[in-house]
């Protein structure tokens, strides 16, 4: 028997997720299984938080409509072309590929980021999912300015979503994705008939009244900012920064049987980033004319975005089961995906224990509202920190061979921290969030100019440096 099958044996005994060893032949999987998960992860809990806030950011009908068209094929290229290609090149781990070019210490750094960052997205769609639980408790719905929980009902319910998901979440993969496939359909069709309720309600009758629902555009609410044609490109192609040009999602098309599966990820960025949006924008300019929303604007305050009684209001309870399902199968990947983080970290420690003190940690953040309110920022900064460690990956995987270095370089000379890596990455990340808050300028846009810094450097500091290793 082989080392490799010995090895393989041993991940399926202990039940595992094949973190530290290439996806076997026999556990490869169709497109038709990321089809449902992407599908079931973007028709989801963020889309009914994120589509109002555009409307919030007062954006204009073609910003809108033809930005989200443009941004969103982009990060669909990017998933097919990078993301997809690399991972079934190798069928690792976002984390243990890093760990063979960063060094073992360096990347428990990057793993207790990226585990933390992906437990509080999961904890806004927990959040997301409890606005539609406690409507037949009366509960009352957070505000756009909340950060802190309102009251023991809410806490109650979040705790009780949390642990259901988190369940789900511990079983592995498998579950993951027969859970998105399960529930994405109910989901799509619960956007798509908002959708068409609010238009109704909008007494929409053409694609000119459509259009004029955002005409020109208007001032972004208080406390927000105003986004325009290149706001709405670059921030729908890096929503998801850092699982595509991030390479996280090397985690889950290290499964896929050939990189053509990473198109559907068209599923997810056109049924849910696209239609989704929308609808859910649609719904919020529906609320906007209620007498309560005009009270929240004459007094100089942003109306709340609750999206179970903003579906709730246009289709009833079916509304409140499409937001339950849509808060559920965005967190149960993210959940999924913060487990391994941590799994790299305390590898002893089963795949079904990580991802519950995942989903713990996701619970806890579920509680503030806070992480579902200012969504737009914090996927703009979440996207900004860990995207420029994907770089290190693709330029390695692309142009190892013609900058003349060594491909996992920490692994085979034995280090446990890869200064090329952490010099690339801390002065890509300095120097434009520096130029961020400096200059005020929206973190989105120099998300591309710091990745691209932090591969090119990595390239050149890794020739510098192994040149030196190897000399001495």
């Amino acid at each position: 028997m082989s080392q490799y099958n010995i090895e393989e044996e041993i991940e399926e005994i202990a039940g595992g997720e094949f973190e530290r060893t290439p996806v076997p032949e026999s556990k490869l999987k169709s497109w038709k299984s990321f089809l449902g998960m992407y599908a079931g992860e973007h028709a989801a809990g963020t889309e009914f938080v994120i589509g109002p806030l555009f409307l919030t950011a007062g954006v204009s009908a073609f910003d809108l409509i033809i930005g989200l068209l443009l941004g969103n094929l982009l990060a669909v290229l990017s998933w097919r072309f990078l993301t997809a290609e690399i991972a079934v090149k190798h069928r690792l781990t976002l984390y243990y590929q890093l760990e063979k070019i960063c060094g073992k210490k360096l990347v428990i750094g990057y793993n207790l980021a990226n585990g933390i960052l992906f437990c509080f997205l999961a904890g806004a769609m927990i959040t997301v999912s409890a606005t539609a639980v406690g409507i037949p408790f009366n509960m009352e719905m957070p505000k756009l300015t909340d950060t802190m929980p309102n009251g023991m009902t809410w806490i109650i319910i979040v705790i009780a979503i949390g642990a259901v998901i988190s369940l789900v979440a511990s079983k592995g993969y498998d579950m993951v994705s027969k859970a998105a496939n399960w529930m994405s359909p109910v989901i799509v069709l619960g956007f798509l008939a908002c959708g068409i309720v609010a238009l109704t309600q909008l007494e929409v009758s053409n694609f000119s009244d459509f259009w004029n629902i955002w005409g020109e555009g208007s001032d972004p609410f208080p406390g927000q900012i105003k986004y325009t044609f290149w706001h709405v490109v670059i921030w729908s192609w890096f929503a998801n920064a850092a699982m595509h040009i991030g390479m996280s999602d090397l985690s889950v098309f290290r499964f896929a049987k050939n990189p053509s599966s990473g198109w559907t990820t068209a599923a997810g960025m056109y049924v849910g980033h696209y239609m989704a949006w929308i609808a859910a924008a649609l719904l919020y300019a529906v609320y906007l004319k209620s007498p309560e929303a005009v009270g929240f604007l004459a007094e100089g305050v942003a109306p709340p975005v609750a999206p179970g009684p903003l579906a709730y209001n246009a289709i009833g309870f079916f509304g409140i089961i499409a937001v339950v399902l849509a808060g559920w199968t965005t967190a149960n990947p993210t959940i999924y995906r913060a487990g391994l983080a941590f799994q790299a970290i305390i590898p002893k420690v089963s795949t079904f224990w990580v991802t519950i003190i995942a989903g713990t940690i996701a619970t806890i953040a579920g509680i503030f509202p806070a992480f579902a309110m200012k969504l737009l920022g914090f996927v703009a900064l979440y996207g900004f920190i860990l995207a420029p460690f994907g770089a290190i990956i693709v330029f390695e995987h692309f142009f190892a061979e013609k900058a003349g270095i060594l491909r996992n370089y920490a692994e085979k000379a034995n280090i446990n921290i890869n200064r090329a890596v952490l010099y690339a990455w801390a002065l890509s990340f300095g120097i434009f969030y520096f130029i961020s808050l400096q200059f005020d300028v929206f973190l989105s846009f120099l998300t591309l100019p710091a990745w691209l810094m932090c591969g090119i450097l990595y390239l050149w500091l890794s020739k510098l440096f192994q040149k030196k290793q190897i000399s001495v």
